[in-house]
């Protein structure tokens, strides 16, 4: 049998796409104005952006002809693609890039207007919450890095061979511009605060069971791996129309204030599917904490909050005096037991699966008051503990998922340790957690017992024991106040006698009441003292960092890179324990200067 040449196989999608994509980034290299995949990606991003909704608008065009109605373009000629891009004699060149960049420019019919991005972001609707707006927020945050207007047409020409109306091709093209975003990760040094590994998010969504109905959140969704893993998985239950409207309009909500990774999540999401994405383009702490509603509450929420973040004081604000902290996690866990849904006689609470650093479950202060919230409105029943460089190359700090559900105090925590392959210390970029590796977890998920990798720790009887330990201090710390507040009484009423006295009666009670002065003194520092032990011992129990009691101690080599990384996170700990301090000192010494005067 003859051997078939090249020309005479015919290339799969995926061959296709893949073969369109490399063609593209390989135009890209040429130009001098882009600066490695970082710059690449956003550029292929908001290109296939634009095709994959002129496509679309093709498809509701012609459904509405063939109903006798008249379609509204989301955005009208000339700036459609294919009046511009998709027409093989448009323009190129210098007029491509002045279309495109500049303010006022000379339009594909010829006239003189807007240019390209300045007039989408001029699209706002009436609304203020419609596909226009999408493209307001995500053109404010993209430019057109190509110099070249030459090399710039022909990537245009290569992404218009791609068939957004094609559900094998967007199929295909989102596995593919999956595998992109992960190369962008390996690529930009902050690329890894929107990225989670795919076998942590699969796991997580797996476990958490979003169902047809219900409502996920992802507050900090960067690229939206979590909302495409959630949307996949109802996907499969959507069987009826009423289902599948369902799953469009209401189901999938999400947050992210940075402009490139709120486009790539656009993209991901409409490449899966999903034809509205609801992502909140601000910051997701903007609002005040007690005023967000039952009607604002969620079902599930799905997020690996940014690790190590600080926000500005504005933002702190959002948050109650006693947990106002400039750790990003921490404000982020504090929205997350807010916005999840309270549980009612008929409907099941709110649950989460979350992503925290090991510092979260050591810390204390404003973090163990935090804890304290979640462990006693919130049933924490499962904390998976990931080994060293799970999140490599962001960080090598190991990391935990807790999953918690809203309505019952937590009771008993299980644990889980999930160690790297026999014959690894951690894992890195180039070797990676794989699926397979949460296959015991699997099996031990829904039939639990202890074993060399699990453990189950009673809580509430260590919050009894530690709360039965700190009563004492508490009870001096209460009786000393109470004897306080009688002198603090006694002293006013003193001072208000003075008034009405002579000269000698008035020195006798004035020394008298430097005497209970001093007195007050030291039952505010007999106060002060037994309340902070008690308080120790009693936030001791919302330590989560638990060893596991099955394995034996052994000596545990770290790298001096995961050291470092252990020392700045404990430094940042320490810096933002300087700044409560600092807050307390300077309104201690404000209310004082009031008294004073």
């Amino acid at each position: 049998m003859a051997k078939r040449t090249k020309k005479e196989i015919k290339e799969t999608p995926a061959q296709r796409l893949s073969g369109i994509v490399k063609r593209c980034r390989n135009i890209m290299r040429k130009d001098k104005g882009l600066n490695g995949d970082a710059d690449r990606l956003p550029m292929l991003t908001w290109i296939m952006f634009l095709k994959f909704l002129d496509d679309n608008e093709i498809v509701e065009e012609a459904k509405k002809k063939l109903k006798g109605e008249k379609h509204k373009p989301l955005i009208p000629a000339p700036y459609r693609w294919r009046d511009w891009a998709g027409n093989e004699e448009g323009m190129t060149g210098d007029d491509l890039l002045d279309f495109i960049n500049n303010e006022t420019c000379k339009l594909p019919n010829g006239k003189l207007g807007k240019g390209l991005f300045y007039y989408l972001r001029g699209l706002v609707s009436e609304e203020g919450n419609q596909r226009e707006d999408v493209l307001v927020t995500v053109f404010k945050g993209v430019n057109n890095r190509m110099i070249n207007g030459y090399l710039l047409r022909d990537v245009l020409e290569k992404i218009d061979e791609i068939h957004f109306t094609s559900n094998e091709e967007i199929n295909t093209l989102s596995h593919l511009y999956e595998s992109l975003l992960r190369e962008m990760r390996d690529a930009s040094g902050d690329a890894g605060e929107f990225y989670t590994p795919r076998p942590v998010v699969q796991f997580m969504v797996e476990k958490i069971d979003p169902q047809i109905g219900e409502t996920i959140l992802d507050p900090a969704a960067g690229t939206g791996g979590f909302l495409v893993a959630a949307f996949d998985s109802l996907k499969k239950q959507a069987k009826t129309v009423e289902q599948l409207e369902t799953l469009q309009l209401e189901s999938i909500k999400g947050g992210e204030a940075k402009p490139l990774p709120y486009l790539l999540c656009q993209m991901n999401l409409l490449l899966h599917g999903l034809e509205y994405p609801q992502i909140d383009s601000g910051n997701s702490l903007r609002h005040r904490l007690n005023e967000i509603g039952d009607n604002e509450r969620v079902d599930i929420i799905l997020t690996n909050p940014p690790f190590g973040g600080e926000e500005e004081r504005g933002i702190l604000n959002n948050f109650p005096k006693d947990k106002q902290t400039a750790e990003t996690t921490l404000l982020f866990i504090q929205l997350i037991l807010r916005k999840l849904r309270r549980k009612t006689a008929t409907q099941r609470g709110g649950r989460a699966a979350i992503v925290v650093p090991n510092g979260t479950l050591f810390a204390d202060g404003i973090a163990a008051r935090i804890k304290e919230q979640m462990l006693k409105d919130f049933n924490l029943h499962t904390v998976i503990r990931l080994s060293e460089g799970v999140f490599a190359p962001y960080t090598d700090i190991p990391a935990n998922l807790l999953f918690f559900e809203q309505g019952e105090p937590t009771t008993d925590i299980w644990f889980f340790d999930i160690p790297t392959p026999e014959g690894r210390k951690k894992y890195s970029k180039t070797k990676p957690m794989m699926p397979e590796e949460f296959d015991t977890l699997r099996k031990w998920w829904d039939k639990r017992k202890e074993t060399e990798l699990a453990w189950k720790v009673d809580f509430a009887g260590i919050l009894e024991e530690k709360t039965t330990e700190a009563q004492p201090f508490w009870d001096i710390a209460e009786a000393a106040k109470a004897k306080s507040e009688k002198l603090k009484e006694k002293v006013d009423q003193q001072k208000k006698a003075l008034k009405e006295l002579e000269d000698k009666e008035k020195e006798a009670l004035q020394k008298e009441i430097r005497a209970n002065e001093k007195k007050i003194r030291a039952l505010d520092a007999e106060e002060k003292e037994n309340q902070s032990k008690g308080d120790a011992i009693y936030y001791a129990a919302f330590n989560l960092d638990i060893k596991n009691p099955n394995q034996k101690d052994k000596f545990e080599y770290k790298e001096p890179s995961l050291l470092v990384s252990q020392i700045v996170e404990r430094e940042n700990q320490i810096n933002g324990l300087i700044q409560e301090i600092q807050s307390i000192v300077t309104t201690n010494g404000a209310i004082k200067k009031v008294e004073h005067e």
